[in-house]
């Protein structure tokens, strides 16, 4: 008989410890903030979207002048960029699902090509890759083997942030494109 009541003592304590893991394991944790995760505050998200807004206007201005004083010509898109190819939103646009193979070189705008080696995608799928929006939204409206040069102002290009290489930040960039 005592081989039972052990038994049941076991079983018992089983059930208790189980189910105190259970209960413990769906209390709701409340998430742990990393020290170096910081939110902002109203004010301060307020004053980082004014940032961004006078840095978008100052870029524009300084781009609209140096096409002003280029023998090629330069047309604004409709997100906020400019492209040599006039009348580019006119072509068919790719949609999402279509395949391309694309390059692009990246320059400064004193012509400076910052990378040797192009940026170069093989056949990927729209709508399923990263890519800066003013090169995919270019790469939805060129024809295979066409080129075309774009404008692109920092927000459009690498941000506040840069690429941690040539690239500093708030650095607005000719990006030249070819479909392949």
């Amino acid at each position: 008989m005592s081989y039972f009541r052990e038994h049941y003592r076991n079983m018992k304590k089983l059930f208790c410890i189980s189910i105190l893991i259970l209960t413990v394991s769906c209390v709701k944790q409340s998430p742990v903030q990393k020290p170096d995760e910081q939110f902002m505050s109203e004010s301060e998200m307020e004053v980082s979207k004014n940032r961004t807004k006078d840095l978008n206007d100052l870029e524009r201005a300084q781009i609209e002048d140096w096409i002003k004083a280029q023998d090629e010509k330069y047309y604004p898109m409709g997100m906020n960029y400019w492209v040599n190819i006039e009348n580019l939103e006119k072509n068919y646009r790719k949609n999402n699902g279509e395949r391309v193979s694309y390059q692009y070189y990246i320059y400064d705008f004193d012509r400076v090509k910052l990378y040797e080696t192009p940026v170069k995608n093989i056949d990927v799928e729209f709508g399923h890759f990263q890519e800066m929006d003013a090169v995919e939204d270019a790469i939805r409206y060129l024809k295979k083997g066409e080129e075309a040069e774009l404008l692109v102002p920092s927000v459009l290009a690498y941000g506040t942030y840069g690429d941690n290489k040539k690239i500093t930040n708030d650095m607005p960039l000719i990006i030249k494109v070819k479909v392949l």
